[in-house]
């Protein structure tokens, strides 16, 4: 803030000078008392200048009213402070970072807390920069953290290299607020040199350490946290959850399109803990956000859930930015920035307008600002696949006893299982309708290398056809599954020739497809655009293919190469044992 700046806003907190905006007669939530009263909030630019109550003013001999050059009649809507998304992954919408803020201001987003590194593991720093400058376009306050596991296991092969000799420039951007999700924990609990120098870089430079611990417990949580870990998304139970806050770390309570923790997380909160739990969605479709919402939607949830409202409402704004550092927000108070959303009530949270920075940003569901968007071309072209070929789908089982990579119902996790399968006289495996078993594969596609890993996947229910997808978290190689290898390797083909994405092929042809030229992993279209595709992809996944109906057949897929979630995963080096932290063999 400029001195200029800050002497204006003195002065229209003082009633020296008239306000550039005064929200009148809102019933003001008060995130550090936990009271709601009708208030007039004064700004100055973008800043709050003072939270005055109406009807003394003037009165009994008291201060004048407070003029304001624009005014707002705000009676009968509750004022809240912008809401915060404390860990998310941009790219896991499908949409570029201009497109996220048009999608999320409208719900009373002001500010996220972005995890880049799904296109870093694809394109480098070059992906970072892309998404830094993609984010000036739109009026959503868009910090991120460094990614700081690219590639996210040493199992698989990635577009890029981020060691910590290459995080020391980086780090220092102003726009990157600490270090994103470790997800080796096993490196960081063993004490590795390569995760220790990031961690102790990040020390350096007072950035915060942000968490990613699946079932980590007793010894191993302690030596997590004592690294400085401040938060964890990753809780499965409410035990989890105390587990954590007991030692210090904030919860992350995470509702996204594929995992949904928050009705489980809730049961942790307590009076005495809530400050310790903040909101996020992790990974969220345009599908989602267009239907359900955004963080709003979480107060909802929570409420209904018996969470006091006032409480729901610090999850989302106070507590998130009290967890990173953040004094100039949060909160409807005189020298926070003015994000200011306007709500129906504390129950039904229907948002009616949107202020960033003191400006109206959005209303009634609609984006008031134009929407301009990024040149994408240095993250384009990065499908390598030139050593692919139908025949590298073979796998060479010695018998049919196998093991499967079983998906676990209304989630991302797995569970090994066992199996007998079908081969022919050279050890493929053969598709059986009578088995919910097919087969998938991940194929490297950054650097041209050739590998094809190939596994048994069970649970996913496909009967037909292929599906092919350049997105396959973390080091996004394609990912195939299907019931036949020549139709699957034109999914894959298809895929190539459309710069990435997701690709659904039924009788040998492609019957859906849905381009992703940003890295392969995000489109240069609208939200819209974006939820029509998939909402077509899904219901020929399911209706056309027999994808299982309980199966989200994108996010799950998606998720079946990420080797630090249990228990089985498929990287493109071979079918690995996220327990042991090890490969293991399709055979038993």
């Amino acid at each position: 803030m400029e001195k200029a700046e800050l002497k204006k806003l003195i002065d229209v907190a003082a009633g020296r000078v008239p306000a550039d905006l005064i929200i009148r007669g809102a019933d003001v939530v008060d995130v550090f008392s936990g009271t709601v009263r009708k208030k007039d909030i004064v700004i100055s630019g973008k800043w709050i200048a003072a939270v005055c109550d109406p009807s003394s003013a003037g009165e009994n001999g008291g201060d004048p009213p407070r003029a304001g050059r624009e005014e707002v009649d705000a009676s009968g809507y509750t004022a809240i402070p912008g809401l915060i998304d404390s860990h998310i992954h941009i790219e896991s919408s499908y949409v570029t970072p201009e497109e996220i803020g048009r999608l999320l201001v409208p719900h009373g987003t002001s500010m996220i807390f972005a995890d880049p590194h799904e296109i870093v593991n694809v394109c480098g720093l070059r992906g970072l920069d892309y998404m830094n400058r993609a984010s000036k376009q739109t009026k959503l306050d868009i910090r991120f953290m460094l990614p700081s596991c690219v590639p996210a296991t040493p199992y698989e092969h990635s577009g890029s290299r981020l060691d910590a000799k290459d995080m020391v420039v980086p780090i220092r951007y102003p726009e990157i607020q600490g270090l994103g999700e470790f997800m080796d924990y096993t490196g960081v609990c063993s004490g590795a040199d390569g995760a220790l120098d990031k961690i102790i870089l990040a020390k350096r430079e007072g950035k915060l350490i942000d968490g990613h611990a699946p079932g980590l417990a007793g010894k191993e949580l302690d030596a997590y946290a004592s690294a400085g870990i401040f938060a964890d998304h990753e809780c499965a139970t409410a035990d989890d959850a105390r587990e954590r806050i007991s030692r210090g770390m904030y919860v992350m309570i995470r509702e996204g399109s594929a995992c949904h923790d928050l009705k489980e997380l809730m049961k942790a909160v307590t009076p005495e803990n809530s400050s310790r739990f903040v909101l996020c969605s992790d990974d969220r479709q345009p599908a989602t956000i267009l239907s359900e919402g955004h963080i709003d939607s979480h107060l909802r949830m929570l409420t209904a859930g018996g969470i006091d409202s006032v409480t729901a409402v610090r999850m989302g704004t106070i507590n998130a930015a009290q967890c990173f550092g953040l004094s100039d927000r949060g909160a409807i108070a005189p020298g926070r920035r003015a994000d200011i959303t306007l709500v129906n009530n504390l129950k039904d949270f229907q948002v009616h307008r949107v202020w960033i920075g003191g400006e109206l940003v959005a209303e009634d569901g609609r984006y008031l600002p134009e929407t301009r968007r990024t040149d994408i071309s240095p993250v384009r072209g990065s499908i390598h696949i030139g050593d692919f070929s139908e025949e590298k789908l073979k796998m060479h089982l010695k018998n049919g006893h196998v093991r499967t990579m079983t998906i676990c119902p209304g989630g991302v996790l797995t569970k090994e299982e066992f199996a007998e399968v079908k081969i022919d006289e050279e050890g493929n495996f053969v598709w059986d309708p009578q088995q919910d078993i097919a087969k998938i594969a991940v194929i490297e596609r950054h650097h041209d290398t050739g590998n094809v890993a190939t596994a048994l996947i069970k649970g996913y229910g496909i009967r037909k056809g292929a599906i092919a997808m350049s997105i396959a978290h973390d080091s996004h190689n394609i990912i195939t599954v299907g019931v036949s290898d020549d139709e699957m390797a034109a999914a894959v083909f298809a895929l190539k020739e459309q710069e990435g994405g997701i690709v659904l092929v039924g009788n040998g042809q492609v019957i859906e497809r849905m381009p992703m030229p940003v890295a392969g992993l995000m489109t240069d279209q609208s939200g819209e655009w974006v939820d029509r595709r998939l909402r077509r992809i899904h219901r020929t996944a399911h209706e056309e293919l027999g994808v299982n109906g309980d199966v989200e057949p994108v996010m799950t897929l998606c998720f079946m190469s990420l080797a630090v979630i249990p228990e089985l995963k498929l990287t493109d080096e071979g079918l690995f044992d996220v327990r042991k932290f090890e490969f293991t063999t399709v055979e038993r």
